[in-house]
């Protein structure tokens, strides 16, 4: 991030407003400005061609072809805008969607061209842009040539009696000879003061001006806002999916080492407890009470992986006395509120459920605190959840961690995960969930 606009650092100082006219993002935002006069007359030039020699030629054959290639060839330009955005601007811009035929050859790309909103939203904004980048290149670099040029004066000033045959800048006069001239020290420093304004002015206004280009590149030469949603859909799908074949493996495997592997070594037990019955009553008798001891076991695990799939609290009672019951287990105090009218959607209540459990474990396991609370209610239409401890903090939402596989579970359902944890405590850890009721 460059210094111009970022926080001050600490020990400096030099405030930021003296910094600015002098940082590279001022000059790369000024930079871009000024290239933005002939990249618009480019453009705009081959919009203007394009749609005039398409639209003359449509009633033959040509027209159809030639302007969905004049669209595809604005694509290529806006390519470019993106680039140059990146660049100058740090606005980092994804490509929209490549052009999908929904038939192979010529003719189905042409048609995939001019049915594209993308190809017509960069058309536009090559329309757009020109008028635009016209008032931006002639503002910006009028107001930041008269600053620097009005904060030098006392430098170059000797220029006017030297080559002018007069004493100053001329601000007024009645080509007679007679006039006000800038030329006394006042007014000479007076000017330069003027032109200090100007220059520290200056990259507030060309930032504003880049602003009107950051909006225009993102909205017109971005993808679409469908396009993103269903980007994100299909990530949040493969999340859902990826998340649901690890559970899947998780209830395996606890079934596979642990009630499985319980459930036949008791049922070789009470087989050789069958054949000592005869033999040895007393020994078929504590082989007996060593495999009901075993059912026992089999069973809390088996309850235990039910709970952990799905817990019939949650579904008979809600989330109050699920995460109460949830609370109980926990190695800490947790003190527990839910302010809830009415019940949200299944998978939601499910959610957050989970998430509740996740969190807690994570401070059983790894916070040593003292202490945690659990706080649930609804706002609007999300519902919100938030775990606070009094551990050693220092949680992150860092890849590989428990908590991003967490956060990447909320996100396939709208949800957010936030972390406020500083080393040394407390945390905070809010859920935000969609309600759906």
């Amino acid at each position: 991030m460059d210094t111009a606009y970022a926080p001050q650092p600490r020990g400096s100082r030099v405030p930021v407003g003296v910094r600015a006219p002098f940082s590279g993002r001022t000059w790369r935002e000024f930079l871009y400005l000024f290239l933005s006069l002939p990249m618009s007359i480019v453009m705009f030039t081959y919009a203007i061609a394009v749609i005039s020699l398409g639209a003359g030629l449509l009633v033959t054959f040509l027209g159809i072809p030639l302007l969905a290639g004049g669209l595809a060839g604005n694509r290529g330009l806006g390519s470019v805008e993106r680039a140059r955005a990146r660049g100058l601007l740090a606005l980092d811009v994804a490509d929209p969607e490549p052009v999908r035929p929904s038939k192979p050859g010529v003719m189905g790309w042409v048609g995939a061209v001019l049915k594209s909103g993308v190809s017509w939203r960069h058309l536009l904004y090559s329309l757009l842009h020109f008028p635009w980048a016209v008032f931006s290149f002639v503002f910006s670099v009028t107001f930041w040539t008269i600053g620097w040029a009005l904060l030098a004066y006392p430098l170059w000033r000797w220029t006017f009696p030297a080559y002018l045959d007069q004493p100053g800048i001329q601000m007024w006069g009645d080509g007679s000879g007679n006039g006000f001239y800038l030329d006394t020290t006042a007014e000479i420093w007076i000017t330069s003061g003027m032109g200090l304004l100007l220059v520290l002015a200056g990259p507030w206004v060309i930032r504003g001006l880049t602003q009107v280009d950051r909006v225009m590149v993102h909205g017109l030469l971005g993808p679409s806002s469908l396009a993103t949603r269903v980007v994100e859909l299909e990530s949040d799908r493969g999340v859902v999916v990826d998340t649901a074949a690890a559970d899947l493996r998780r209830i395996e495997r606890d079934l596979h080492d642990g009630a499985q592997a319980r459930l036949v070594s008791l049922a070789m037990d009470l087989g050789l407890a069958k054949e000592k019955l005869a033999q040895d009553p007393e020994a078929a008798a504590r082989m007996v009470d060593e495999a009901h001891g075993e059912v026992k076991i089999a069973l809390q695990e088996l309850r235990d992986l039910a709970r952990g799939i799905h817990p019939a609290i949650l579904t008979d009672r809600g989330l109050g006395p699920a995460l109460s019951a949830l609370a109980a287990r926990c190695t800490v105090p947790v003190k527990v509120t839910v302010d809830l009218d009415h019940r949200p959607a299944a998978a939601i209540e499910g959610i957050a459920y989970f998430t509740v459990s996740e969190l807690l474990q994570n401070v059983s396991k790894h916070a040593r605190a003292t202490r945690a609370t659990v706080d649930v209610w609804c706002t609007a239409d999300r519902l919100v959840v938030l775990v606070t401890d009094d551990g050693r903090g220092g949680a992150r939402t860092d890849a590989g961690t428990g908590l991003a596989g967490l956060a990447e579970r909320l996100g396939s359902v709208d949800g957010l995960l936030i972390v406020d944890s500083p080393i040394d405590g407390p945390t905070s850890i809010t859920a935000e969930l969609p309600w759906r009721g």
